[in-house]
Parts: C-alpha cells; structure tokens; sequence
C-alpha cells in the first residue's frame, strides 16, 4: 500500500480554515487545479455518504465519497470511487489541528492506496505535490 503525506502550517485561526475546507463541495473556491464541483443527488456537500463530482484542470473528472467529517476533530476523509488516476483503494483524510502559539493551523493532508510500482513516482508528484500541496498552498493564500 503506498502512502502519500503532506502537512504545513496555515497563518490563521483553526475555525477560519475549516469554514472552507469542511463544505465537501467547495474545493472549486480554494483549490487551484478544480475547476468544478457538484453534489450529486442533490445531496448536502457535509453530509457524510454524500458523492462529489469534479473537473480537473487539463480535463478529467474524479468521483468521490464522503466517508466521515468531524468538526469536533476538525477532519474529513472520503475516498475515490472513479478517477483517471492508475491507483485504486484510495482513502484520504485532511486534518486540522490549532496551533496554540499565535493562533495558526496545522494542516496534514494524506492517502493511501494501491497502485502498480511503476505508477507510484507519477502518482507522487499528482497527488502529493499538485494536489495536496498545492491545495493547502492556496487554502493559506485565501485565509
């Protein structure tokens, strides 16, 4: 099983980054590479089942399913149910944790999953660095 991690801290309050990181739907208002989002089903995007539907920038689409989502732990983790990617078993938790000492946020950002040997170096770089990283790149821009 391959694991993916990334974390950084955000300068800013804990609440102010899990106002827009928590809505399962809003990906398209922070992350630079989603172009679009939809619930489907009409479902709520906080709604633990619920299924996203998304475009990536460059084209391609990823379904995926809302597993859990704590505001007590402040995390989500869902888990893919179609993408282009070459990877399978996917699982992905995003965290928050208060920083005490000048009111910042600690953000880590993972998944494991299964994929062929030779996928997982390109795999790396997509998920870790283009998604995940770059994710909370943007999310500390915006707050």
């Amino acid at each position: 099983m391959a694991r993916i991690y990334v974390s950084t801290v955000i300068d800013a309050p804990i609440e102010r980054v899990w106002n827009k990181v928590r809505n399962f739907n809003g990906l398209p208002s922070w992350h630079p590479v989603i172009t679009d989002s939809m619930i489907e089903e009409g479902a709520r995007g906080d709604v633990v089942g619920c299924v996203r539907n998304f475009g990536l920038e460059g084209g391609g689409r990823i379904r995926e399913q809302l597993v859990s989502l704590s505001d007590r732990e402040y995390s989500c983790t869902y888990t893919i149910l179609e993408s282009p990617m070459p990877l399978t078993d996917y699982v992905a938790t995003l965290r928050l944790y208060r920083v005490t000492e000048g009111n910042r946020t600690f953000c880590e950002w993972w998944a494991e999953f299964e994929c062929q040997t030779d996928d997982l170096p390109k795999l790396r770089e997509q998920v870790g660095r283009k998604t995940f990283a770059a994710g909370l790149e943007a999310l500390a821009r915006l707050v």
